[in-house]
């Protein structure tokens, strides 16, 4: 945006130039002589700079990093990206912001709720467009939907449906389960989801208990501990857990508990369904908002924060059968296979 804003400032020094020496303004503009039949320079392209940042690398992540640069390539912006991965380490989240500030990039974009706030920590003038995050109001992010702050907005994760209906089919087709949630309680993100999982089971004939991990590394002894106790384990987006999905499916074969996801990308790791939104698509959405900030169509306080549009129902067979559960034909009608 502010490059843009140069361009119109360049503009106007020109014809302030041109006043000057005393052209008549009403006059026909005469048409530049092409001395010697060189090309007349070619208007300078403008590159913009954009801090990139998410606090792990795993692939439904990574899928909306790839959606929003789909969306600067498809509005053919001229971008070089700084990305950064803060390797799970929230200590690395506000280094990383700071150093994007100090090197003054033209739009950060955050992929995950710990890294929005560290940006935003970091910065209220340069424009903050997010991608993961579920819940950008009781992560204190912004007061409102409608009304994101001055330099903030984007697209949230969770569907508002999400929940509801995961509690529903595990209650239809494990009735009287009892549910293992593992979850990073570090994270905002996974808070606001296990409170609401709670609320979704309350009247329900299904049990919850929880473990909490403070790191990808140990998810594997946090989902042994549970695997004698539950029948189901739940995986929402939780970013610490969703890196250690590869331990978690490996328990859940096992022992033969179904792993329910909370992306469709966790599928492809093992997991056995979800009811899901296309990580890529949310990207892509917050590229097209960060177009419309970089060439000044818009300020990001004039983009209210966005919901996943569609929400899927999506099985993987063959985890299925590696995880105990037997097929329910209705599914065919209902859901996506996913062979």
């Amino acid at each position: 945006m502010k490059k843009w804003m140069k361009l119109v400032g360049t503009a106007a020094v020109g014809l302030m130039a041109l006043t000057a020496c005393g052209q008549d303004s009403s006059a026909p503009a005469e048409p530049e002589e092409n001395q010697g039949g060189e090309e007349a320079p070619a208007e300078e392209e403008v590159t913009f700079k954009i801090g990139a940042t998410q606090i792990v690398e795993h692939p439904s992540l990574d899928a909306a990093y790839e959606g929003f640069k789909k969306a600067i390539e498809d509005a053919g912006l001229s971008v070089t990206y700084d990305f950064q991965s803060a390797q799970g380490d929230q200590n690395n989240v506000h280094t990383i912001a700071n150093n994007f500030v100090a090197n003054n990039v033209d739009l950060i974009f955050t992929n995950s709720t710990v890294s929005t706030l560290g940006a935003l920590n970091a910065t209220d003038e340069i424009p903050i467009v997010f991608a993961s995050v579920s819940d950008p109001v009781a992560a204190g992010l912004v007061t409102s939907l409608d009304e994101p702050g001055e330099n903030i907005t984007g697209v949230i994760d969770l569907h508002p449906e999400f929940t509801k209906k995961t509690v529903e089919f595990i209650e239809e087709n494990f009735e009287g389960a009892t549910v293992g949630i593992i979850i990073d309680s570090g994270e905002q993100n996974s808070i606001s989801q296990l409170e609401a999982v709670k609320a979704a089971m309350e009247g329900t004939s299904l049990t919850l208990v929880e473990r909490s991990v403070d790191s990808s590394a140990v998810v594997a002894e946090a989902a042994r501990s549970l695997a004698d106790r539950v029948d189901v384990f739940l995986m929402t987006t939780d970013n610490t857990v969703v890196q250690g999905l590869g331990a978690l499916v490996g328990i859940a074969n096992d022992y033969d508990i179904p792993l329910v996801v909370g992306d469709p990308d966790s599928l492809d790791g093992g997991g056995f369904v979800t009811y899901g939104v296309d990580f890529f698509s949310i990207g892509y959405r917050a590229g097209e908002m960060a177009v419309q900030i970089l060439t000044g169509e818009k300020i990001p306080s004039d983009i209210h924060i966005e919901i996943p549009p569609e929400l899927s129902l999506l099985i993987n067979k063959k985890a299925a059968e590696e995880q105990g559960v037997e097929w329910n034909d209705e599914w065919d009608a209902i859901a996506e296979i996913i062979e």
